[in-house]
């Protein structure tokens, strides 16, 4: 799946463009957080990798190949959750692997023992609170060992307890081996989070560096905007 190299992305609905001819590579190793701001095409990127929509011009090649192998998770900021056992929604997702009852149940057990939710196995899940929601849509994801994780502003509407949780999570999915690549509006969590941060504005890739290098010297004047704008004070960047 990687390099994964995308070229000339653009989308336009209606006329109205919101990607416009965006590049950017991609190694399958680490934690890439997108920032930019309002309307700049964070989410929207995220679903055109899945396969969500289709781009109205350019590529996208996973290594050689024009489709992904299959290993690939999507966690939105509003997860999608069954009308099942917290249990079951772990184990529908993996039926369409070559996995046989036992198998499916032991990797169930696996990541919700993992995500802290293993007390709420039998539970409905629609009775789970946000966090708990989100851990088990991240746990949903993580029994189907996924090589590319894609995040979508998943700590968004949660406490910071509960974002502190995912968190934890989204770095042990990382240290098994999957490459995440995830957006949020946290400046916060980016710093913690980060290996690399790809700066989106006026539908494009604006910056890509290493988070460090980025939030000490940006080198746009899109991304010190942005920054400057974002944070309760203001910032001297180092020279």
């Amino acid at each position: 799946m990687f390099p994964l190299s995308i070229k000339g992305l653009r989308f336009a609905p209606e006329q109205r463009v919101v990607l416009d001819g965006l590049d950017l590579e991609l190694s399958g190793e680490g934690i890439s957080i997108i920032l930019g701001p309002n309307g700049a095409g964070k989410t929207l990127l995220l679903r055109l990798l899945a396969g969500l929509l289709p781009p109205h011009a350019g590529s996208i090649l996973w290594g050689a190949a024009a489709l992904p192998d299959g290993r690939l998770a999507m966690v939105f900021q509003q997860p999608m959750l069954l009308r099942m056992s917290v249990f079951a929604n772990v184990e529908f997702a993996l039926r369409p692997q070559a996995m046989n009852a036992a198998e499916r149940r032991a990797r169930s057990d696996n990541v919700l023992e993992r995500v802290g939710l293993a007390h709420r196995a039998k539970d409905c899940a629609r009775l789970l609170s946000g966090g708990e929601r989100q851990r088990l849509a991240l746990a949903r994801a993580w029994a189907m060992q996924p090589r590319l994780l894609l995040l979508d502003e998943p700590t968004a509407s949660l406490d910071p307890s509960a974002t502190e949780a995912v968190e934890r999570i989204i770095r042990e999915i990382r240290t098994e081996g999957a490459k995440v690549l995830m957006t949020t509006h946290n400046l916060g969590q980016a710093t913690r989070l980060a290996d690399d941060i790809i700066f989106l504005a006026e539908g494009r890739v604006q910056e890509h560096a290493a988070a460090q290098r980025f939030f000490a010297h940006p080198q746009s004047p899109a991304a010190r905007a942005f920054l400057q704008g974002e944070l309760p004070w203001r910032i001297a960047f180092d020279r």
